[in-house]
């Protein structure tokens, strides 16, 4: 592990060295905060990143947006009616949210 480290920073410092690191978005800036990715293989936590940055996102991801968007529009609803029908549309994606997991979690092995 220690000589992987020593590769790492040798190929950085070339890098630099040959002014490969110079004129990259976000140049300058702090790493944006990615709390999510501590919990999850390195591998995919990049490839996620890449096809976000692409977007390319997986339906699971697309499914978790909307139903926090649902989440939020329940809290905002004052209506009865309006709640029954948000809380009928939050089940119905949470439904689809999970088998489009448990879809990638078989397909990932």
């Amino acid at each position: 592990m220690h000589s992987l480290r020593q590769l790492i920073e040798r190929q950085i410092l070339k890098a630099r060295a040959e002014g490969k690191l110079e004129g990259l978005q976000g140049e300058g800036r702090p790493l944006p905060e990615r709390p999510e990715e501590s919990v999850v293989d390195p591998a995919m936590a990049a490839g996620y990143r890449i096809m976000a940055e692409a977007g390319a996102l997986p339906e699971e991801f697309r499914l978790q947006a909307a139903l926090d968007e649902a989440r939020a529009d329940w809290r905002a609803a004052t209506d009865k009616a309006e709640k029954k029908r948000l809380m009928a549309r939050i089940a119905d994606l949470e439904m689809r949210y999970d088998i489009a997991r448990d879809a990638r979690k078989k397909f990932m092995g």
